[in-house]
């Protein structure tokens, strides 16, 4: 199994996985968006890294402007940290734990997620 932030996370033993997509549907280095319920999500695939494939999962709706773009923004790193940078007002957030750097008030939503097999999974409550 390749690495997600599923692994960082540390979900709860009581979580349940959920097929969201298919790996087909990812797009390398970049963002898809996906719906859970009633809400979108941001999906970034990073398939090759330093320690190896990534996939993050975080809210598609920028906190600042309320649209739905995040999983339009650019992926970067920046003081250490995988970033997301918002395409409307530029703050960026880390994918790990969906944190603001520039705006500590701002935090996107963050789901474990995972794949398995050629699935896209997340987690859910």
């Amino acid at each position: 199994m390749s690495q997600s932030n599923a692994l960082r996370m540390q979900p709860s033993e009581n979580v349940s996985w959920r097929a969201l997509c298919s790996r087909r549907d990812l797009v390398a280095n970049s963002g898809v968006v996906a719906w859970l319920d009633d809400e979108q999500v941001a999906l970034f695939h990073l398939p090759e890294t330093e320690t190896g494939e990534k996939v993050f999962a975080v809210a598609n709706k920028d906190p600042k402007s309320g649209a739905n773009v995040i999983g339009r923004g650019i992926l970067g790193q920046l003081k250490g940290d995988l970033v997301i940078a918002s395409p409307l007002y530029k703050q960026h957030f880390r994918l790990q734990d969906g944190a603001c750097l520039e705006y500590p008030e701002q935090r996107l939503r963050v789901w474990a997620v995972r794949l398995k097999g050629e699935a896209v999974e997340i987690a859910v409550d």
